[in-house]
């Protein structure tokens, strides 16, 4: 996992972390992984839009209060994990950096920037350094496809690649999946009133 490799790179000791979009499902599925690796978590910073500020969340047994990006900000975590969509990144990754942030960002936002490193840490952690501050990481899809490709690619070098994938709507968030579930609901209560008149 990227965060770890950073921590390795750059030998940050402590673990203060924010990520940014916990009440997503991706963001959720972070504090999972977090807590399932174990990682030395000495501060967690939950951070949502303004609407989730002062609500709460659960990790690990604790309660934590979601804080503003503002105010996260100001605490100056050691990393912050992104992943509240493209917009959000560009306007706030920056803010987080000038600050001494590390800033891991799940969205398309950096990816094709030249200056920000798009990085699967198993093969190209060496693109990050001390002065690198945001980090790219690439689609979940290419991902798992360049960890099986590389080591082709060393040994036997790869010059075209016609890629087609198939993705779950739940990759868009939240909202999707409401809209999906609503709808499933609807088309359910209809089936039902059709099948109750047939009947009568």
């Amino acid at each position: 996992m990227a965060i770890s490799l950073l921590l390795c790179t750059t030998k940050i000791q402590k673990m203060k972390v924010a990520i940014v979009g916990v009440t997503g499902m991706v963001g959720n599925v972070m504090l999972e992984v977090l807590s399932e690796f174990n990682f030395p978590v000495t501060e967690l910073i939950p951070v949502a839009s303004e609407k989730s500020v002062g609500s709460t969340i659960l990790w690990k047994g604790q309660t934590f209060t979601v804080q503003s990006m503002q105010s996260a900000i100001e605490a100056r975590p050691a990393i912050a994990i992104f992943s509240a969509g493209g917009a959000t990144s560009l306007e706030f990754a920056p803010k987080f950096a000038e600050v001494g942030t590390f800033v891991i960002d799940n969205s398309s936002a950096w990816r094709m920037d030249p200056n920000v490193p798009l990085v699967v840490p198993e093969i190209n952690l060496n693109a990050i350094s001390k002065e690198t501050k945001i980090i790219a990481n690439p689609n979940c899809s290419t991902i798992q496809m360049v960890m099986v490709l590389h080591p082709i690619h060393q040994k036997y070098p790869i010059h075209r690649l016609v890629i087609s994938t198939y993705q779950s709507f739940t990759g868009t968030g939240m909202k999707a999946v409401k809209q999906y579930e609503s709808e499933k609901k609807q088309t359910t209560s209809s089936r039902a009133s059709s099948i109750s008149s047939s009947d009568i």
